[in-house]
């Protein structure tokens, strides 16, 4: 099974340059309503699809409205993402922090609202 999430949105343009200029994500597709893109390791992927598109069924029409949703991403070394990240000005939601649990990790937002939780898992 391989699982992909998509996100219907305005924001396809924003999207793309997001995911491939701070994530490393590449295109696998494009057209004038759909963009597929791949994680750099090519195990992730993530599509954006036009809303309201006539080619979609009403399942498939209404954009996202940017709440109640969240991804994490696991990194080996959520230490130098984390500078990389800053280096570049890309806003961070939550700074670097170590969590009760073991958790280590900070949040950014993709262009549609989404929370990016990126983290090292300590195993506590």
């Amino acid at each position: 099974m391989k699982f992909n999430f998509g996100i219907i949105t305005t924001k396809r343009a924003e999207s793309k340059a997001f995911y491939t200029s701070v994530l490393g994500f590449d295109v696998t597709f494009e057209n004038d309503f759909y963009l597929l893109m791949h994680s750099p390791d090519g195990f992730f992927e993530v599509s954006f699809l036009e809303p309201n598109h006539p080619s979609q069924q009403p399942l498939f029409q209404p954009a996202f409205t940017g709440n109640g949703m969240y991804l994490t991403i696991e990194v080996e070394n959520v230490d130098s993402l984390y500078e990389y990240m800053c280096h570049k000005n890309i806003p961070i939601e939550i700074e670097l922090r170590d969590e009760p649990w073991g958790d280590r990790h900070f949040a950014i937002k993709d262009p549609n609202g989404i929370g990016i939780d990126i983290v090292t898992y300590s195993g506590s």
